[in-house]
């Protein structure tokens, strides 16, 4: 690397310590950039910015911080790693089971190429795709990863960006998708964005700080700051897409959206590579807006995750009725999220004290945009005492609710509401294939989505959920769609 930039917009001078040199930076092109030329500077070396003569700051795209999230940042080179997924274009999510992986507690080693040992396991399983956690930088060795510190650097005692390589690379060779979970609605206390310019704004609050400031002035880097994060996760590091979490956090209120934005580029990304990449969304806001196409007025994302097809399966299976809960239990909660998707549809929600959520165009929005699942490390890690379904529930117990998440592999033709035609659908579901049949060819309209593959699919999903898969890990499955 010999041109080291950063954007600082509000200071007067800055310099960039290099190897224990310190270069005086210059003012760039670009407003509120600064850069400067360091001959012969490359992989490996140490780096760190000062602003108007202070402390050494980390670098906010730092690729490497082998000190901590304080310490200095190191270069790293992309080009250097040797791939060996050439043919991997990546697979539908549809019809997909979603394992996902906690790097820190997978293993006793807890560390990326561990986890490698593991993956013939999660195929065994018949697991489609891998879902890590974050593994941005955090503070300190141990963590869940949802407050990173510094989101361009992968987690050191993890394995640093080499070790997330080798993971993605083994996992391809198995045909297994790759997943990683990112966070761009705050960014962990301790953090020293604030000191380069307005990553931040007041004018917005979060539950967990400062919100991001993605609609005041300075928003337009921070949007790229955030957006060519994403995208080099899934150009550099050969990951098959990003699952944003909480994304109802995001306050944005200018007229593109950020999600409808990132959905842009990473479309664009995805053709340039002639790669099949996704987004899923964690929301609660029960707004089919998310996984609505771009074309129709919504934000064009993959998938979401459907909260409240959990809430409906584990309030019927364990008889908890406490918190959120309490909306939920009955066999026409679960009908209808097996159904309609969301419980809350612009109906009243006793939890929250008010009507909430917006319906989902069946006949418009395929089956496949929403997730299900019986347990993830939310709903796992918010009870009291962490405990998991397979805690309280009896063996049969466990077989029904995994059952109900598998339920849509055994999908047949329905007919819908006001139709005289079948549909391939999933139960209860209406939907059709494009004109052209389905994901595999001409054939396949009329029949069950994933037919090929549904008896070894409700008999790995029913597995999953029996204590055989290894700690600290989650399945989700995708509901297969029956459009595009």
């Amino acid at each position: 690397m010999d041109v080291f930039r950063v954007w600082a917009p509000g200071v007067s001078g800055a310099e960039v310590d290099v190897a224990g040199q310190r270069h005086p930076m210059v003012p760039d092109a670009e407003p509120g950039w600064w850069q400067a030329s360091v001959p012969g500077t490359g992989a490996d070396v140490d780096y760190a910015f000062r602003l108007d003569g202070g402390d050494p700051l980390p670098d906010p795209r730092s690729l490497r911080q082998p000190f901590g999230i304080n310490g200095v940042s190191r270069t790293y080179d992309h080009s250097c790693f040797r791939w060996t997924d050439r043919g991997w274009r990546g697979g539908p999510l549809h019809g997909s089971l979603i394992y996902e992986m906690h790097v820190g507690t997978f293993t006793p080693e807890g560390t990326f190429d561990a986890a490698v040992g593991r993956l013939d396991h999660l195929r065994d399983l018949g697991v489609d795709t891998v879902e890590l956690m974050p593994v941005a930088s955090f503070p300190g060795r141990h963590g869940w990863g949802y407050d990173g510190i510094n989101l361009w650097a992968v987690h050191e005692p993890y394995g640093g960006p080499d070790g997330l390589k080798r993971l993605v690379d083994a996992c391809h060779a198995r045909r297994l998708a790759v997943l990683l979970d990112v966070v761009y609605n705050h960014v962990g206390i301790g953090n020293r964005l604030g000191d380069f310019g307005p990553y931040f704004t007041e004018a917005h609050v979060t539950p967990w700080g400062p919100a991001v400031n993605l609609d005041q002035p300075g928003s337009d880097e921070v949007r790229a700051f955030l957006i060519n994060n994403a995208l080099m996760w899934l150009r550099d590091y050969h990951l098959d897409g990003l699952r944003l979490d909480a994304v109802h956090a995001l306050e944005d209120h200018r007229a593109l959206h950020f999600l409808e934005q990132l959905t842009s580029e990473v479309q664009a990304l995805a053709a340039r590579l002639n790669r099949d990449l996704v987004l899923i969304a964690e929301s609660d806001a029960n707004d089919p807006r998310l996984v609505t196409s771009r074309e129709a007025g919504g934000y064009g994302l993959t998938a979401q995750w459907s909260d409240d097809f959990h809430h409906a399966v584990h309030a019927a299976v364990t008889g908890e009725r406490q918190g959120y809960y309490c909306d939920f239990g009955s066999m026409a909660a679960l009908e209808k999220t097996l159904t309609r998707v969301f419980f809350h549809d612009g109906s009243w929600s006793a939890f929250r004290g008010r009507s909430h959520g917006r319906q989902v165009d069946i006949f418009r929005v395929p089956a496949h945009r929403f997730l299900g699942y019986l347990q993830n490390h939310d709903q796992i890690g918010n009870r009291a005492t962490g405990d998991r379904i397979a805690a309280s529930l009896s063996p049969g117990l466990l077989k029904v609710g995994a059952g109900r998440c598998c339920s849509w592999a055994r999908s047949g033709a329905r007919t819908p509401p006001g139709s005289t035609s079948p549909t391939t659908s999933t139960p209860g579901w209406p939907g059709r294939w494009p004109t052209g049949g389905g994901p595999s060819s001409p054939a396949s309209a009329g029949r069950p989505a994933i037919s090929r593959t549904r008896r070894t699919r409700r008999r790995s999903c029913a597995r999953s959920w029996t204590g055989r898969r290894p700690a600290a890990a989650n399945t989700g499955r995708s509901w297969p769609g029956t459009g595009s």
